[in-house]
């Protein structure tokens, strides 16, 4: 498990070699897989993944906790599951 600061990531995706909506698409499929209060890291590209991805999870009710710039292009954004 990956361990981000104080965060425990409960499962990780990867969505670098993947483009729109299908981006959303694997995040969404990830998110399903948790438990309610379980912490999903997605692994994505910078530009629209950047943009449109976090803005999917906030519409569907999930929490973000954090967006992390690799500095290498690619992101991780750390995201709270949060139940219907």
């Amino acid at each position: 498990m990956a361990e981000v600061s104080d965060i425990k990531v409960d499962e990780t995706v990867d969505i670098t070699d993947v483009v729109c909506p299908v981006t959303f698409v694997k995040t969404k499929v990830a998110l399903e897989e948790l438990d309610d209060g379980q912490i999903l890291s997605v692994h994505m590209n910078d530009g629209e993944p950047v943009q449109n991805v976090p803005r999917s999870v906030k519409e569907e009710g999930h929490q973000i906790l954090k967006l992390i710039d690799n500095e290498d292009g690619t992101y991780d954004l750390i995201v709270k599951k949060v139940g219907d």
